[in-house]
């Protein structure tokens, strides 16, 4: 049986792969992270044996998300590799009827964030804020904006082979065009660091996490990707119309979308009372 090592060009393969696939760099990066710790949990050798062994051990300390997140990594790269023997079976997790309350970051807290950073000049992370959170746009997708789409009030996006087009809100367009004027920012992108370049989702997540302690919002409630969601809440709750909501995220299925509509514990609770079953 050949022997299967994961070699540092078998690594790079499979980021070649990813690209090839136009996964998008965070996901590159998460699938690569999780094969490096099952590379380094296995030692030597891959064999079907230890790949379900990395599972059942995630399984005793993780989430069943994150276990799930894991084994897609890995069946990836072994779908890359050609070792379909050592593929593994995602656990089955039924739907949660609501989310953590403490995950769940909420309109007062969202203001309260850009409010900090804009109290401690920083005009770039606060614009980011409510540019991610007016429009429901992935954090790697700020990039889009630019002085053209400003100056149309329509971004065009581009990710996976897909193209979508984001109406911007009036204010924010403006405030857009005051920020780039204010940097000197002809045309192109507007959300540039110091060397000219596009700020990346590290660095928007690192200055947001910066932001916790002068804004008074848990740190599990502040990352990027939560922006979207409560933009996705906002739209929903103000339109009910899921179809279009789906279309404006980017979404090619329904129940994707609908992970982003899922009640919170508290909100969840009270339509329980509601139910006046209980005598």
């Amino acid at each position: 049986m050949e022997r299967r090592i994961l070699t540092a060009e078998a690594l790079s393969r499979f980021r070649r792969e990813l690209v090839r696939r136009e996964k998008s760099p965070a996901t590159v990066e998460k699938y690569l992270a999780s094969v490096r710790a099952f590379a380094g949990w296995a030692g030597g050798a891959v064999t079907p044996e230890k790949a379900s062994g990395w599972k059942q051990a995630l399984c005793a300390s993780r989430e069943p998300s994150t276990v799930n997140c894991a084994v897609a990594a890995l069946n990836a790269l072994f779908a890359c590799l050609g070792w379909d023997d050592c593929r593994l079976k995602p656990l089955k997790v039924q739907r949660r009827a609501f989310r953590e309350d403490a995950r769940e970051l909420t309109r007062g807290e969202f203001s309260r964030l850009a409010a900090a950073a804009a109290r401690r000049g920083k005009e770039r992370l606060a614009l980011i804020l409510e540019a991610v959170g007016s429009t429901g746009v992935r954090v790697s997708e700020v990039k889009y904006f630019t002085v053209e789409a400003a100056r149309r009030g329509m971004a065009e996006i581009s990710l996976k082979g897909k193209i979508r087009s984001i109406l911007l809100p009036g204010r924010l367009c403006r405030k857009l065009l005051q920020y780039a004027k204010k940097q000197k920012i002809a045309s192109g992108g507007i959300f540039l660091t110091r060397s000219g370049k596009n700020v990346n989702r590290k660095q928007i997540w690192a200055e947001m996490k910066a932001l916790c302690k002068f804004a008074g919002v848990s740190p599990e409630k502040v990352f990027p990707h939560n922006l979207r969601h409560l933009f996705a809440r906002a739209f929903y709750k103000q339109t009910r119309d899921v179809v279009k909501l789906a279309d404006v995220l980017g979404h090619a299925s329904l129940s994707t979308t609908r992970i982003y509509l899922i009640s919170t514990g508290a909100e969840h609770r009270r339509e329980l009372e509601k139910l006046k079953l209980i005598h």
